[in-house]
Protein backbone atom coordinates (compact mmCIF):
# COMPACT_ATOMS: atom_id res chain seq x y z
CA UNK A 1 0.00 0.00 0.00
CA UNK A 2 1.22 3.71 -0.96
CA UNK A 3 2.30 5.12 2.63
CA UNK A 4 0.62 8.49 0.98
CA UNK A 5 -2.57 7.34 -0.81
CA UNK A 6 -5.24 10.44 -1.06
CA UNK A 7 -8.64 9.69 -2.43
CA UNK A 8 -10.37 13.35 -3.54
CA UNK A 9 -14.23 12.91 -4.56
CA UNK A 10 -15.97 16.22 -5.33
CA UNK A 11 -19.71 17.29 -5.51
CA UNK A 12 -21.13 20.15 -7.24
CA UNK A 13 -24.24 22.22 -6.53
CA UNK A 14 -24.82 25.71 -8.90
CA UNK A 15 -25.80 28.75 -6.55
CA UNK A 16 -28.59 30.79 -8.55
CA UNK A 17 -29.11 33.31 -5.81
CA UNK A 18 -25.33 33.77 -5.70
CA UNK A 19 -25.30 34.47 -9.73
CA UNK A 20 -26.06 37.20 -12.15
CA UNK A 21 -26.74 35.54 -15.49
CA UNK A 22 -27.19 39.06 -17.53
CA UNK A 23 -23.92 40.26 -15.77
CA UNK A 24 -21.97 37.23 -16.48
CA UNK A 25 -21.94 36.24 -13.60
CA UNK A 26 -22.28 32.18 -12.48
CA UNK A 27 -21.55 30.86 -9.22
CA UNK A 28 -20.54 27.48 -7.97
CA UNK A 29 -20.69 25.86 -4.86
CA UNK A 30 -18.04 22.69 -4.48
CA UNK A 31 -17.65 20.04 -1.50
CA UNK A 32 -14.45 17.94 -2.04
CA UNK A 33 -13.73 15.18 0.65
CA UNK A 34 -10.18 13.86 1.00
CA UNK A 35 -9.75 10.39 2.72
CA UNK A 36 -6.32 9.63 3.34
CA UNK A 37 -6.14 6.13 2.23
CA UNK A 38 -2.29 5.32 3.02
CA UNK A 39 -0.67 4.17 6.04
CA UNK A 40 1.32 7.35 6.93
CA UNK A 41 0.16 10.80 8.37
CA UNK A 42 -0.34 13.58 5.71
CA UNK A 43 -1.01 16.89 6.22
CA UNK A 44 -2.30 19.28 3.15
CA UNK A 45 -0.36 22.43 3.70
CA UNK A 46 -1.60 24.14 -0.36
CA UNK A 47 -3.79 24.01 -3.45
CA UNK A 48 -3.31 25.05 -7.14
CA UNK A 49 -6.59 25.33 -8.64
CA UNK A 50 -7.38 25.98 -12.39
CA UNK A 51 -10.76 26.91 -13.38
CA UNK A 52 -11.58 27.18 -17.07
CA UNK A 53 -14.92 28.76 -18.27
CA UNK A 54 -16.63 28.07 -21.25
CA UNK A 55 -14.55 30.34 -23.35
CA UNK A 56 -11.62 27.91 -22.63
CA UNK A 57 -10.04 31.41 -19.86
CA UNK A 58 -8.15 29.71 -17.88
CA UNK A 59 -7.56 31.09 -13.94
CA UNK A 60 -5.47 29.78 -11.66
CA UNK A 61 -5.37 29.49 -7.89
CA UNK A 62 -2.94 29.26 -5.41
CA UNK A 63 -2.75 29.20 -1.58
CA UNK A 64 -2.00 27.71 1.87
CA UNK A 65 -4.51 25.59 2.85
CA UNK A 66 -8.34 25.15 2.37
CA UNK A 67 -11.02 27.19 3.60
CA UNK A 68 -7.67 28.37 5.96
CA UNK A 69 -7.23 25.19 7.18
CA UNK A 70 -3.84 22.94 7.05
CA UNK A 71 -5.78 19.65 8.53
CA UNK A 72 -3.54 16.83 9.59
CA UNK A 73 -5.13 13.29 8.41
CA UNK A 74 -4.54 9.94 9.69
CA UNK A 75 -4.53 6.91 7.63
CA UNK A 76 -8.43 6.38 7.60
CA UNK A 77 -9.76 9.88 8.52
CA UNK A 78 -11.20 12.30 6.04
CA UNK A 79 -11.95 16.15 5.68
CA UNK A 80 -14.32 17.78 3.79
CA UNK A 81 -14.70 21.32 2.71
CA UNK A 82 -17.16 23.57 0.70
CA UNK A 83 -16.00 26.30 -0.98
CA UNK A 84 -17.02 28.41 -3.81
CA UNK A 85 -16.22 29.94 -7.38
CA UNK A 86 -17.66 32.18 -10.01
CA UNK A 87 -17.71 31.65 -13.84
CA UNK A 88 -18.56 34.54 -16.24
CA UNK A 89 -20.10 31.46 -18.50
CA UNK A 90 -23.04 29.02 -17.08
CA UNK A 91 -20.36 26.26 -17.45
CA UNK A 92 -16.52 25.12 -16.99
CA UNK A 93 -14.60 23.01 -15.05
CA UNK A 94 -11.80 22.68 -12.34
CA UNK A 95 -9.01 20.75 -11.81
CA UNK A 96 -5.73 20.89 -9.66
CA UNK A 97 -3.59 19.67 -6.84
CA UNK A 98 -3.13 19.61 -3.15
CA UNK A 99 0.24 20.45 -1.47
CA UNK A 100 0.97 17.55 1.02
CA UNK A 101 3.34 16.88 3.45
CA UNK A 102 4.11 13.38 6.16
CA UNK A 103 5.00 13.72 9.05
CA UNK A 104 8.50 12.14 7.94
CA UNK A 105 8.45 15.70 5.42
CA UNK A 106 8.21 13.62 3.08
CA UNK A 107 6.12 16.27 0.05
CA UNK A 108 4.09 14.89 -2.27
CA UNK A 109 1.21 16.31 -4.77
CA UNK A 110 -2.31 14.76 -5.09
CA UNK A 111 -4.21 14.97 -8.17
CA UNK A 112 -7.87 16.42 -8.15
CA UNK A 113 -9.35 15.95 -11.18
CA UNK A 114 -11.60 17.43 -13.20
CA UNK A 115 -14.90 18.27 -12.23
CA UNK A 116 -17.63 19.98 -14.00
CA UNK A 117 -19.32 23.27 -13.00
CA UNK A 118 -22.52 23.42 -15.11
CA UNK A 119 -25.66 25.60 -14.55
CA UNK A 120 -28.92 23.37 -14.61
CA UNK A 121 -31.04 23.99 -18.34
CA UNK A 122 -33.96 24.47 -16.16
CA UNK A 123 -32.48 28.15 -15.06
CA UNK A 124 -31.89 29.17 -18.29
Amino acid sequence: MNPHEITITVKTQYLPEQSDPENRQFAFAYTVTIRNAGTANVQLIGRHWFITDGDNDVKEVRGLGVVGQQPLLRPGEQFEYTSWATLPTPAGTMRGEYFCVTEEAQFFQAPILEFALVMPRTLH
